[in-house]
């Protein structure tokens, strides 16, 4: 009698096996790329709302720096003075600058390191010596901002005079070669004179 399949042991050959632990590596390297291709979709969505997130929190609190700006009386004189590039004003400090003070004098702008900035002081109604600015850095990597300022009708790229203008658009610019983007950030200053 013969060993072997036909004795009725049942089993694989070693190219059956062989065949089968090749078959298995194809499968693995398979899906061993589908899962760095999803790693990679997934790093880059996370960055992308990381980004997003940052560039929301600046949208907010650059629209209450406008919308809480202060107008003004005529012994102050202009309290909100706009360029092309940035602006300054007297308005209220978000809390999360960790101000005590209820009003301040605040400058937007971006510094010499691509830096958005807002430069403050607290605004003290009489005369003593100056308060120390201080200087809180809201987003890096910016190539600069566009500002624009709604009055009478028109747009203008600057703003000088007792009041405030109707509308301020901010254009946040990024280096050519950064995916981030954002639309322009459109607020209107708050009409009525604040209290302080």
């Amino acid at each position: 009698m013969r060993a072997g399949r036909d004795s009725g042991q049942q089993g694989f050959t070693l190219v059956e096996i062989l065949i089968s632990l090749v078959v298995f590596s194809l499968v693995l390297l398979a899906l061993e790329r589908g899962f760095q291709a999803a790693t990679m979709v997934f790093e880059r969505q996370r960055g992308m709302l990381a980004a997003q997130a940052e560039l929301g929190a600046v949208d907010r609190f650059l629209r209450h720096l406008v919308e809480d700006a202060n107008n003004g009386g005529a012994r102050d004189g202009p309290v909100f003075v706009g360029r092309a590039h940035g602006f300054a004003l007297r308005g209220r400090l978000p809390l999360a600058l960790g101000a005590d003070t209820p009003l301040a004098d605040i400058r937007l702008s971006v510094d010499d390191r691509h830096r958005l900035t807002v430069v403050w002081a607290p605004y003290r109604h009489v005369v003593e010596p100056a308060p120390p600015t201080r200087q809180d850095i809201l987003l890096d990597g910016v190539r600069g901002i566009d500002c624009d300022y709604f009055s009478g009708g028109k747009w203008d790229n600057g703003w000088y005079g007792n009041g405030l203008p109707e509308l301020v658009r901010i254009r946040i610019l990024f280096p050519d070669d950064d995916r981030r983007h954002w639309p322009d950030i459109v607020a209107a200053p708050m009409t009525e004179p604040m209290p302080g």
